[in-house]
């Protein structure tokens, strides 16, 4: 396993909630089918979509910032066009979610400047969050009785 392949096998396996942004509640669309996978590996999916009150049977949130304080955020996964963004991703730095996953498709050079000059955060794009946490075979999470 290369050190990439660990360090996204590391942050999937300490992960537990995930802000899904750009959230569709149409089954068909690639946003509700990886929520969907997200979910039934155990993750606690966040919704951020300003058009709809719920998603997935969770509250939905129009931005990232809207999303309550006391609720903690480990992986922001963008579903946006990639000249939508950067506003996005400043979101994610402000509000210190420590990974912002970009969709396949989705890339954006001042994006990840901002991310990259931000520090710590982890910043990944054009890559599918189910595709790799498939691939890598990062364990299901254990839920509450």
């Amino acid at each position: 396993m290369d050190s990439d392949d660990a360090r996204v096998r590391d942050i999937l396996t300490r992960a537990e909630t995930i802000a899904v942004v750009g959230l569709s509640d149409k089954p068909e669309r690639d946003s509700n089918e990886i929520a969907r996978y997200l979910q039934s590996v155990g993750y606690r999916i966040v919704p951020v979509n300003p058009l709809l009150p719920q998603v997935l049977g969770e509250p939905a949130f129009p931005s990232l910032s809207a999303i309550p304080p006391d609720v903690r955020v480990d992986i922001a996964d963008v579903f946006r066009r990639s000249d939508q963004v950067v506003p996005i991703v400043q979101e994610a730095i402000d509000r210190r979610i420590p990974t912002v996953w970009l969709q396949l498709g989705v890339a954006n050079a001042e994006a990840a400047a901002r991310a990259g000059a931000a520090g710590s955060l982890a910043y990944f794009e054009n890559r599918c969050i189910m595709v790799e946490h498939r691939r890598l075979k990062v364990p299901a999470k254990r839920r509450p009785a």
